[in-house]
């Protein structure tokens, strides 16, 4: 079970792939250039399957966050958002959280 997700980013449309967190855990988001939007999405809905943008960052980042239940989380850059450069990202457990990790297919 891996506690974090990373990706470098060179596009629009590219994500990390699915984390399920639960508790503390962070977003580190370094190398924002040239109009880059860096999005993180949350997945919801009744049935589930719907992502859900929870932030939004144009410039390099770290934040903290807190999740009560299991839910499964992305960081990425949306189609259209993404400007130059390589931008990365991370989104990973503080203490002792849990999280699981699924691969985007």
């Amino acid at each position: 079970m891996s506690s974090e997700v990373t990706k470098s980013i060179t596009a629009g449309d590219t994500f990390s792939d699915e984390i399920t967190l639960q508790g503390y855990f962070s977003v580190s988001i370094t190398g924002v250039a040239g109009g880059t939007t860096v999005t993180v999405q949350r997945l919801t809905g009744v049935d589930g399957t719907t992502f859900t943008d929870v932030e939004s960052f144009t410039a390099n980042a770290e934040r903290y966050g807190y999740e009560p239940e299991a839910v499964k989380y992305k960081i990425g850059v949306k189609s259209g958002d993404f400007g130059s450069g390589t931008t990365k990202v991370r989104l990973g457990l503080v203490g002792r959280g849990t999280a699981t990790t699924t691969p985007i297919r």
